[in-house]
């Protein structure tokens, strides 16, 4: 009798719990979806204008990609910050913690733009490829620096949001912001005749026109629960302590992301490009995935905060399931529109010839990489950052030796790509998951209260 009456209430839990993980995943898909939305529109606009446009593109929006990624924990720190308070009960301090995170957000964006602006020669070198490709690449990349700001204050903004558990205002501003950006690409590359410069003017407009509605949306945040508009000193030092870590587990994946870019550009042009176009199609379903990760941030930091560890554990449990089911998903529809996704990109023969196996081993991997950005949602709501900084540097030197191996033993064409794209969609996500894995299986990461 007693376990006929326990099932349907867990069914009853489990049921709460995924509508719960519904209502907040569903929209953010649509805001997560937005940012690697931006990099397609980039990458099919510019690359029907050539090879080496793209490639151009390849190497800026690496930088670039890899100079955001560093800062990525003004997201991943706030949203945690927010929704233990918010399961605490505490609203003022919640909105407070998320305008700490906007004020960083900028100061940190306009540096790190004006430290990109003046290296941008140097930065793009680094990369060892040829004269036309990196001239293209300097251009997005000094052009782009100008919106460096307003990307960084767009994540701090959607980490506020989230850990109020308001999904569905990013999914508005970020749909409004890649109708703009789409919009304006094509009018500065085709219609001004700007060409790759087109591109990334139209990406900068769009972002500050998204910070300019998030800013609004907030202001009313601040005078309902009475919080202020200026920085508080402890917050500046809870988001440094939070995003300290975070900043050293980003270091760790992005320098995965960016050796991979280099070993493409070894394998000449054509690799590099269609790495750039399988890195995106990576990004698109990472960010779609990442839907999931974002409802457990602010479910998990919610259920911590108030001090109901039952309630966190389920979320990670539901949260994983549904992980591995999109990936599954996700990954056969890739596979399947292999033969035919290479045009939305390109018009080039040798891109579209060595495309399709690549795009086959990137659906393979994505089951795996659905069980891996979860993984990474919890323990960040649980602001587990110590713990996510030091394995991120471990599964870095687990992959280093077979990136190498890609490089050197493993010739040009399409078996470099294919090699490329499993060494990095499977090899070094089956590490994250290994690490990721022990510890969320364990109880070290369940700490309560604010």
């Amino acid at each position: 009798m007693s376990e006929e009456c326990e099932y349907p209430s867990l069914m009853r839990s489990k049921r709460a719990i995924d509508r719960r993980i519904a209502s907040l995943a569903v929209p953010a898909l649509g805001a997560l979806v937005a940012e690697p939305l931006f990099l397609i529109v980039d990458s099919a606009l510019v690359g029907h204008l050539g090879a080496t446009p793209l490639a151009g593109l390849a190497i800026a929006s690496t930088v670039l990609q890899t100079a955001v990624g560093l800062m990525i924990f003004l997201a991943y720190s706030t949203t945690p910050l927010v929704a233990r308070r918010r399961g605490a009960g505490d609203l003022r301090g919640a909105v407070q913690a998320g305008i700490d995170g906007l004020w960083l957000a900028f100061g940190l964006g306009a540096v790190l733009g004006l430290a990109m602006w003046a290296l941008a020669d140097p930065l793009v070198s680094i990369f060892g490829t040829d004269e036309a490709v990196a001239a293209q690449a300097r251009i997005f990349l000094t052009i782009s620096c100008a919106g460096l700001p307003a990307m960084l204050v767009v994540f701090a903004a959607m980490g506020l949001l989230r850990g109020l558990q308001d999904t569905r205002t990013p999914l508005y501003v970020a749909g409004i912001g890649f109708t703009a950006n789409a919009l304006l690409n094509w009018w500065f590359i085709y219609g001004l005749g700007w060409g790759i410069a087109g591109s990334a003017w139209g990406t900068v407009v769009a972002q500050w026109g998204m910070v300019a509605v998030y800013l609004v949306i907030i202001v009313r945040h601040t005078r309902r629960h009475g919080a202020g508009l200026l920085p508080r000193r402890d917050g500046f030092t809870q988001a440094g302590v939070s995003g300290g870590w975070l900043f050293v587990r980003t270091i760790g994946l992005r320098a995965a992301l960016l050796l991979t870019v280099a070993a493409a550009a070894t394998h000449g042009t054509v690799a590099t490009a269609g790495y750039q176009i399988i890195f995106t199609l990576f990004s698109t379903a990472a960010f779609a995935l990442d839907a999931l990760a974002i409802a457990a941030q602010a479910l998990v930091g919610d259920a911590l905060g108030a001090r109901d560890g039952e309630r966190a554990r389920q979320v990670l449990r539901r949260t994983v399931f549904w992980g591995i089911v999109c990936g599954v998903v996700f990954g056969a529809l890739l596979a399947a529109a292999s033969p035919v996704l290479g045009f939305v990109f390109t018009s080039d023969p040798q891109l579209l010839a060595v495309l399709p196996p690549s795009l086959i081993v990137l659906g393979i991997s994505l089951p795996l990489g659905g069980y891996v950005f979860v993984l990474d949602g919890v323990l960040m709501g649980a602001g587990d950052a110590r713990y996510l900084a030091w394995t991120s540097l471990v599964n870095l030197a687990v992959y280093l030796p077979v990136l190498w191996a890609v490089t050197v033993l493993v010739p040009t064409g399409t078996a470099a790509l294919v090699a490329l794209t499993a060494a990095f969609a499977i090899a070094f996500m089956a590490a994250r998951a290994v690490t990721l894995g022990i510890r969320a299986h364990g109880t070290r990461w369940v700490r309560l209260g604010v």
